[in-house]
């Protein structure tokens, strides 16, 4: 079993920063298996961010130039900074992890963007 926990999110204003954390812990094999995903109110949930084991990220066209993420292995964590909110930001954003293997989700942590 694998367990995710976000932290983070938050109210925030245009323009402003925030960091994402997800902890994991269980039986993670590869922290570079793990992602963020978000999913905003009436939309289908969408990959954000990702970082392959050689450190090769994606990034959603969207976020490109305003979020990284970042990794400690050490600590089983993975993290979001996401700079230049804008409200099309807002969403409820998700820790995941899958390696080969079933699908993991954290409980998601809520990112509000004001105007």
């Amino acid at each position: 079993q694998v367990q995710l926990v976000e932290s983070g999110g938050g109210l925030v204003q245009a323009g402003e920063s925030l960091r994402l954390s997800c902890a994991a812990s269980g039986s993670i094999l590869s922290i570079s298996s793990m992602d963020w995903y978000r999913q905003a109110p009436g939309k289908q949930r969408e990959l954000v961010a990702s970082k392959g084991r050689f450190g090769r990220t994606n990034y959603a066209n969207s976020v490109k130039g305003r979020f990284t993420i970042s990794r400690d292995g050490a600590k089983k964590t993975v993290y979001l900074q996401m700079n230049s909110l804008r409200p099309e930001d807002t969403a409820v954003y998700y820790c995941h992890y899958n390696n080969d293997g079933p699908d993991y989700w954290g409980q998601g942590t809520q990112v509000t963007v004001s105007s």
